[in-house]
């Protein structure tokens, strides 16, 4: 049966009246139970799905969301979440450190996304950081020992063990790069540091107005050795800028940061930006995870090769993959004129 425009928006107008009640109860319940940013936090997610046709049980989306709580278990740093079933949400939960990264951080981020490629119900990933700020970058006393006094009964020796040492702490966020599910970071406030080297890492970077990043290291006496100098200038692509940024130690601020390229998207507060962050993974989520996580793999591969190598490698990789059974079911879909939302692609 076919609905007149009129129709159409009287039902909507229901549904938004119902979906607002939703909302005041959801806020009235959790304030005694919980508190009120949470109460808030719970109805800007069940929004967003909502949205994007995956609105899901609102208290689902409470049980999953990691600002309720602390760290989750067997990690000290980390908060792990599955907002939806498709959706993976890490942050960073440090808050009275102001997610300084520790000792335990370096090793909890190589476990957890390994965990997260190897997970077939995972397609997309949300990073961001608990309490004020998204971090505060290294965490000079937790790592002094490491730094100042490494081991070793002589100058080779030391070096040996130095450089093991970094390229240990190199892998904290290149297994961000490794892994096949696309990285969508919301950052908030500072991100100083090693904040700079985790999210040029990841694969889409989106913030709030009143963030801004600083590439610190010179200030504290040495030069960016996990990532930051090696990938900053292949995302914001001026060499000049990139220099200034490093040389200096100013801060960039999130207009800024836009301009250039280091973020996608600038929100005017985190529960906006967070929504906004769900609401895209859920975009990719709905697609097919061959050709998301394909299209992942190599976008990274080109980044370091020649075109003619990355045309090649490309070549290759889809010899295999176009023989997916989601090609057909996406193709008709589109001929059907459905929403990827209506098809259901399996696990990978």
């Amino acid at each position: 049966m076919v609905q007149s425009f009129e129709e159409e928006e009287e039902e909507e107008e229901e549904e938004e009246e119902v979906f607002k009640k939703k909302k005041d109860h959801l806020e009235g319940t959790l304030d005694f139970t919980l508190n009120k940013p949470l109460a808030s936090m719970a109805f800007v997610f069940s929004s967003a799905f909502r949205k994007q046709g995956l609105f899901v049980p609102f208290l689902n989306a409470v049980r999953g969301m990691s600002s309720s709580g602390g760290p989750t278990p067997p990690f000290t740093t980390l908060s792990v979440s599955r907002p939806v079933d498709t959706v993976t949400h890490v942050e960073i939960c440090r808050p009275e450190k102001r997610n300084a990264m520790n000792k335990a951080f370096w090793l909890e981020m190589v476990d957890c996304f390994n965990q997260i490629a190897e997970d077939s119900k995972c397609r997309v990933v949300v990073f961001s950081g608990a309490g004020k700020l998204f971090t505060s970058g290294i965490d000079l006393m937790g790592m002094a020992s490491d730094i100042l006094q490494p081991e070793g009964d002589d100058t080779a020796r030391i070096s040996w063990n130095v450089r093991r040492t970094i390229a240990k702490y190199q892998e904290t966020f290149t297994v961000i790069e490794k892994c096949p599910k696309p990285v969508i970071v919301a950052v908030h406030g500072a991100c100083i540091g090693g904040g700079v080297d985790l999210i040029t890492a990841c694969d889409i970077r989106l913030c709030t107005q009143d963030a801004w990043f600083q590439v610190k290291e010179v200030d504290i006496g040495l030069a960016a050795d996990v990532g930051t100098l090696q990938r900053l200038p292949r995302v914001i692509g001026s060499r000049s800028l990139v220099n200034e940024l490093a040389f200096t130690a100013r801060k960039m601020h999130a207009d800024e940061a836009k301009s250039c390229g280091l973020v996608s998207r600038v929100f005017p507060d985190k529960e906006a930006m967070m929504a906004g962050a769900l609401e895209m993974a859920g975009e990719i989520a709905s697609k097919s995870p061959v050709a998301v996580q394909g299209t992942k793999v190599n976008l990274v591969y080109s980044r370091d090769h020649s075109v003619a190598d990355s045309l090649d490698y490309m070549s290759t990789w889809n010899m295999s993959m176009l023989q997916t059974q989601d090609l057909m079911k996406s193709a008709q879909a589109a001929m059907e004129k459905k929403s990827l939302k209506e098809i259901i692609f399996p696990k990978l």
